[in-house]
């Protein structure tokens, strides 16, 4: 984390909770228990939906990926509720699944009430739980992660436009979700991923750097794509990621004694990168205890 404010203050996430209801539904498209091309019924509760509507009908039956784009294009409540009583036989089933992920992510002052995000006083997240499921997201499912980029979608004849207005401003914008209740105001997580040069004499390569940044409760939608566009630009100007040591690289060799080989080469699974102020690169040292 570069810079918080505020970040463990109970909000309301308002539309961001389908960042979770999609989560959950991405674990359940992985687990084949639904697969995308499968036909789902439309119940009078999900076609009832309050707020945000992708517009699917009860006499029409709809697939998952279709709902899919309807809840993460169009923020669609219907769509949201549809996959929840597929995924789980009911919306509170399904709820019950999605806070036991938010448990088991350490999102440890979250709680969801519905799949939808409609303002309920037992429903609630904070930024820095928000930022810690945008990252699983990105991380447990890849493979998904491409429709948050999508700048619209249409359904039953009806085109609606991706509420992010970052995807039209910033072409390193590939997602991720807005929100908006009274209660909650106008709430966007963005994120972003640009090219970088590698900075550190120790390793070699570059490669796309990622940030992420979570607002919540401003007072327009042009605010939070403002101010989440100030944030992302502050990240990658104030601050460089360096290599420290690539992956299975040996950091050092100590010895050993009475062992089939004379030394241990020890290092790290995975390329190691820190995040620091620009210009604090060539002061980094390494120690190895």
């Amino acid at each position: 984390t570069i810079a918080s404010h505020q970040a463990d203050e109970r909000r309301d996430p308002a539309s961001i909770t389908k960042l979770m209801t999609a989560y959950v539904v991405f674990g359940a498209l992985r687990q084949k228990s639904i697969v995308p091309s499968q036909m789902v019924s439309v119940s009078e509760r999900a076609w009832r939906a309050e707020g945000s509507r992708m517009f699917i009908e009860p006499r029409k039956s709809v697939s998952v990926d279709e709902l899919l784009h309807g809840m993460i294009v169009q923020s669609g409540n219907d769509a949201s509720i549809a996959l929840a009583e597929l995924v789980a036989g009911s919306e509170p089933a399904f709820v019950e699944r999605m806070n036991q992920e938010a448990k088991r992510l350490g999102m440890a002052s979250t709680q969801f009430v519905n799949a939808t995000g409609l303002a309920d006083p037992q429903h609630w997240s904070t930024a820095g739980d928000i930022a810690t499921l945008a990252q699983a997201v990105i991380r447990d499912y890849p493979e998904y992660y491409p429709l948050y980029s999508l700048r619209e979608y249409r359904y039953n004849k009806i085109t609606q436009p991706n509420r992010n207005r970052l995807l039209w401003t910033d072409p390193y914008v590939d997602g991720m979700k807005t929100g908006h209740t009274d209660a909650a105001g106008y709430c966007l997580v963005a994120s972003a991923a640009r090219e970088f040069p590698n900075l550190a004499q120790t390793g070699t390569g570059g490669g796309k750097r990622r940030l992420l940044s979570v607002l919540l409760n401003t007072t327009s939608a042009n605010a939070r794509a403002d101010e989440s566009q100030r944030l992302l630009n502050w990240g990658f100007t104030a601050f460089e990621t360096v290599r420290l040591f690539e992956a299975g690289q040996a950091i050092v060799s100590p010895p050993v004694w009475k062992g089939t080989s004379s030394e241990a080469h020890l290092g790290t699974t995975g390329a190691l990168f820190v995040t620091v102020p620009k210009g604090d690169a060539a002061k980094l040292q390494t120690r190895v205890e």
